[in-house]
């Protein structure tokens, strides 16, 4: 069974609250000293995702969120804080967003994917992100507040939070109570602006990207918008583009030399599968069969048809979707000469195989190797237990979770399988046990209680009860200071 401690950073635990409080600076000394902790900086983080994983526009996609990691992660190691803890996720809206939490979170939303017309200009966005953590823009702002309870704490994080998609949102009593006035003194200064301009390109350049790519987007957005405010893109409002920031960072890229950088491939999948789940299966197979062969080709031709693959499966079009499949399999294209070896096809074309009835045996052969050549893609990883729990590999399927679980220790869709495996091997203690993880993986603390009072009730394992009324005891001590904050 899964330790607690793995869980922890989950939420905000009622229990630290007296300590958090009591080791926040005190604003009336030394203001050398007036700074949050990273400790603290993490909690107030790890509040905000509790929301937002409970939050219906959080997009719970493994292929997306591996690839926003893969990319952040390029940019924080060579960041002035490359051990620092980073989390990047997504948001399903079409608003042009990216936004950054203390404690090293950081939510980009697919408009801004989809906008983006490389690889370079998203990366861009994520290193001034990545820069105001690193520099402790918030913290520092909000070390100059007295935060003496959790629910002010929490607020800290409403706040940020409100200023997610619509940043006028205190200003226009849409957020009220502490979290509005936090919302008005948490407005990045013109000086952090710049700060994280600076110091984010120097951290595209490091990670290999194009430096040009920054002033290209900033330009871009701010010609594109100019006429729309008060529309204009979230982004822009949360980070105002200046005449002066453009120039600036325009200038500094004119002393670094120039060479091209190619997209990565999947950077070119993860836009098509965005614009799959954006549309209806039909309006998606039309635009990739356009993209594809209309009177005017346009985007990269294994991508498109990667989408057009997707949507076609998606819209129960079996026949086409494969014989689709098989011409991505074989097709070339620019430094990607075998297509088929990216995961994300691999993974698509096993959920073909699965559809068309492959024989259990043949695709858990399939899966193997495919896991084996790719260990860190999870999704291929949740198709694989899939597969081994149709075939009642269940202790095999057991043994896998345990080691991705460790790994991803909030994947909800990891504790899921976990149930359906325990459920199949009837031990209800077990399931309920795993569902409570996979409830408070997803912010749902209600659902967690509710699953842990059953697995109380299912079983007699004295070492599990224990577990299960330890974690009871904290999880109510955290829904008890979730209710007074609301």
């Amino acid at each position: 069974m899964r330790r607690l401690s793995l869980l922890l950073p989950l939420f905000f635990m009622a229990a630290y609250a007296h300590a958090l409080a009591s080791d926040l600076p005190d604003p009336g000394g030394d203001p050398s000293q007036v700074a949050l902790s990273p400790q603290q900086e993490r909690q107030i983080g790890e509040q905000g995702m509790l929301e937002i994983r409970a939050d219906k526009s959080y997009l719970d996609d493994a292929e997306v969120s591996d690839y926003l990691n893969w990319l952040g992660s390029r940019l924080v190691a060579n960041s002035s804080e490359p051990g620092q803890d980073f989390e990047f996720f997504a948001i399903n809206d079409h608003a042009i967003n990216a936004f950054a939490m203390p404690g090293g979170f950081v939510g980009v939303n697919t408009g801004l994917i989809l906008i983006a017309q490389s690889e370079s200009e998203l990366a861009s966005v994520l290193a001034h992100e990545v820069s105001h953590v690193t520099q402790h823009h918030l913290a520092r702002m909000m070390s100059n507040e007295k935060y003496d309870s959790i629910a002010t704490i929490a607020a800290v994080a409403i706040a940020i939070l409100a200023a997610r998609n619509n940043p006028n949102a205190a200003a226009g009593g849409m957020v009220a109570g502490p979290a509005a006035t936090l919302q008005r003194q948490l407005a990045f200064t013109r000086e952090h602006e710049q700060e994280a301009d600076r110091i984010g390109l120097n951290t595209l350049q490091k990670s290999g990207f194009d430096t040009r790519a920054m002033p290209v987007f900033f330009e871009r957005l701010d010609r594109e918008t100019r006429l729309l405010d008060p529309n204009a893109p979230a982004w822009m409002r949360t980070h105002p583009i200046t005449t002066d920031r453009i120039a600036d960072i325009d200038n500094r890229v004119r002393q670094i030399p120039f060479h091209p950088v190619p997209d990565s491939l999947d950077f070119q999948l993860v836009r098509s599968k965005l614009r799959v789940l954006d549309k209806t299966p039909q309006e998606a197979i039309a635009y990739f069969t356009d993209a594809l062969s209309g009177p005017r080709k346009f985007g990269n031709p294994v991508a498109q048809r990667y989408g057009l693959t997707l949507a076609l499966l998606r819209g129960g079009k079996l026949a086409r979707a494969r014989q689709e499949l098989d011409i991505l399999l074989k097709q070339p294209q620019g430094g990607h000469d075998n297509p088929g070896s990216d995961p994300m096809i691999k993974t698509l074309a096993g959920q073909i195989y699965r559809a068309e009835g492959m024989s259990n045996a043949k695709l858990a052969e399939y899966y193997r190797a495919a896991v084996q050549a790719h260990p860190r893609h999870r999704a291929l990883a949740y198709d694989y237990l899939e597969v081994m729990i149709e075939g009642r590999q269940y202790q095999a399927a057991l043994a896998l979770l345990e080691g991705r679980i460790t790994a991803h220790p909030n994947d909800a869709h990891l504790y899921e399988l976990q149930a359906r495996t325990y459920a199949a091997l009837e031990k209800p203690q077990e399931e309920h046990h795993a569902l409570a993880y996979a409830r408070i993986s997803n912010g749902d603390l209600r659902g967690a209680i509710e699953q842990l009072e059953l697995a109380k009730q299912s079983g007699n394992d004295f070492y599990q009860l224990a577990v299960i009324d330890n974690e009871l005891k904290q999880f109510r001590e955290v829904a008890a200071a979730h209710n007074k904050k609301h």
